[in-house]
């Protein structure tokens, strides 16, 4: 390694680690003493990766205000420094840091909360692909129908939260005054998928979240309704199943079905 690359690998390090090796290897400058110059690459660096994750995370900005918001902004990047060359996936850590790290691991609405933006970004981000529409079920026989499965578009994507995260979320985007965060006794069940180019989510009821975790897993119609019919009227079971088919075909979640042979 050459001299300058060593310095240079020095240098990312002391950004990266705050080692401060570095500095025996950088002059003061007549106005200022050379910890303080090299503060403001660490300053910089950390500034910007903070900057990324608020345009990541706008609800959970607004929710926290700039001052908390930027102090967990560093503290994570203390705790995961940047191992990507694209921003966009910086912050996919944020969650897991805010339901362990001691200073806001009592606070599960602020992992939920990021948890959702972050289902929300992967769901805009998501390939594209096409989606069935109900003249695609008319082709298969009655008959056929028990042994359908689907596949659900790339977008779409499920999420459990154990506070009313999504009830602070929707308050903020829409400009009112949040709730209270309060811990619930029922995950909030949610299903994330993206709408044209719009990423949108909605609660799920328990037998409808049921049925599309095990829909999504390659579980045929026939199966899914004798499931269905575990939860509720066993004689409505096959009703209610061709109910949630339904929503689920035109919302666009839904990008293939096979099988009934």
């Amino acid at each position: 390694m050459s001299d300058f690359a060593r310095q240079q690998s020095a240098f990312q390090r002391g950004i990266l680690s705050g080692d401060d090796a570095v500095l025996a290897e950088i002059l003061d400058s007549p106005k200022e003493k050379r910890e303080v110059l090299y503060g403001v690459y660490r300053h910089a660096y950390g500034s910007r990766l903070v900057e990324a994750m608020r345009n990541e995370h706008e609800m959970l900005h607004l929710y926290l205000g700039d001052e908390m918001f930027d102090a967990m902004g560093h503290a994570y990047v203390a705790a995961h420094p940047s191992q990507h060359p694209n921003l966009r996936w910086f912050s996919k850590n944020l969650p897991d840091f805010l339901k362990s790290a001691e200073r806001y691991r009592d606070y599960p609405v602020l992992s939920g909360l990021a948890a959702l933006e972050k289902v929300l970004n992967d769901a805009f981000d998501a390939r594209d692909a096409p989606v069935i529409g109900l003249a695609d079920m008319a082709g298969f026989a009655p008959e056929a129908w028990a042994g359908l499965t689907f596949q659900p578009h790339p977008s779409a994507l499920r999420l459990d939260v154990s506070t009313n995260a999504s009830a602070i979320w929707l308050a903020l985007k829409n400009d009112e005054t949040p709730p209270d965060a309060v811990a619930l006794e029922q995950p909030c069940r949610l299903l994330i998928w993206r709408q044209d180019v719009t990423p949108m989510f909605r609660e799920l009821a328990t037998e409808e979240a049921m049925m599309w975790d095990e829909a999504a897993s390659g579980i045929p119609f026939g199966v899914l309704c004798s499931m269905l019919a575990t939860y509720d009227d066993p004689d409505a079971a096959a009703a209610r199943g061709a109910g949630y088919l339904h929503g689920w075909i035109t919302a666009g979640l839904l990008t293939g079905v096979s099988g009934g042979a």
